[in-house]
């Protein structure tokens, strides 16, 4: 199926098209379909979020649409940052501003208090207005530092998630290895937003179904 990915979040856009690539779909993203549309998100909800993007993304694209909205929610801080992850700091999308904040905001939790969550809501529209949506976590903790890698964006130095995915399935993160540090497939496999996608293909079918 040719799907468009509705992100201009650079990173959540290359996770979206390899995810989604390996469940067998065509993916387009907003730049293949010049779309230059940056709709605003008052929901205050994850599902609220990712449904206002989907409709006006599958509006503009006339094109069956996976809209993601997501973020970090932490024990300590009651669910904070929660919906406003991406702009923590003030800024959207400043990365940096957004991580040193929440190290200070968490500078004096101890370590069994740092837990916390990375949600994602998924929201799968057709032209005709149905939607599925589905959500996906995954379990962990907040570190004390950035622990950087090769990989990831946003809050991802500073999450360190319960698991991580391994060709035989699912291994406890014994090496406390952030997201950033773990590969693309180890991270697929027990992500948030891996979670809510596998979620969406096993009840596609169905949805597809009842949609004709």
């Amino acid at each position: 199926m040719i799907v468009c990915a509705a992100s201009n979040n650079a990173g959540k856009l290359k996770e979206l098209h390899r995810i989604l690539e390996r469940m067998g779909h065509e993916v387009k993203s907003l730049r293949e379909l010049g779309i230059d549309l940056d709709p605003e998100e008052p929901g205050t909800t994850f599902a609220e979020n990712a449904r206002i993007k989907a409709e006006a993304f599958c509006k503009a694209s006339g094109l069956p649409t996976v809209a993601d909205d997501s973020g970090l929610c932490t024990d300590a801080l009651h669910g904070a940052p929660g919906v406003y992850s991406a702009r923590y700091a003030g800024h959207h999308g400043d990365d940096d501003a957004n991580n040193a904040k929440l190290l200070r905001e968490l500078a004096d939790v101890p370590e069994e208090q740092r837990g916390a969550k990375f949600v994602s809501a998924v929201c799968f529209m057709l032209p005709d207005g149905r939607a599925l949506e589905v959500e996906g976590e995954c379990p962990g903790r907040i570190a004390f530092t950035l622990q950087n890698g090769d990989y990831g964006f946003g809050y991802d130095p500073l999450f360190i998630p319960d698991e991580y995915g391994a060709p035989d399935g699912k291994r406890p993160n014994t090496e406390r290895r952030s997201y950033a540090q773990l590969t693309p497939d180890e991270k697929d496999a027990i992500s948030h937003r891996g979670n809510a996608l596998a979620q969406m293909e096993r009840q596609l079918p169905e949805f597809l179904k009842k949609a004709q």
